[in-house]
């Protein structure tokens, strides 16, 4: 099983095959990036780039602000709020 920084499973993503290999492989610029203006995913860049971590599992600030802004526009609030409490869980239990 492969989790990106912010906790998704690569191996589960319905986009996984667009991303080419996942976050790691893709340095956090994943297809859909420059869609928002960004070069690089801004929980990618504040885990890896910034603070070094391999993901936000070994962050104290878990889940931080970055979470909760960065949303899939699909997603209802609802959604949104479950997915964040089901990765950062599973960046814990890591």
């Amino acid at each position: 099983m492969s989790f990106s920084p912010c906790g998704i499973n690569c191996g589960e993503c319905p986009f996984e095959e667009q991303c080419g290999g996942g976050c790691f492989a893709i340095e956090g610029k994943p297809f859909y990036i420059k869609d928002f203006g960004l070069e690089t995913c801004l929980i990618y860049d504040c885990a890896v780039n910034q603070k070094g971590l391999k993901h936000c599992g070994g962050c104290t600030e878990l889940p931080c602000q970055i979470w909760y802004d960065w949303r899939d526009p699909d997603m209802s609030e609802e959604a949104h709020l479950q997915s964040i409490k089901d990765r950062s869980e599973a960046l814990k239990a890591l």
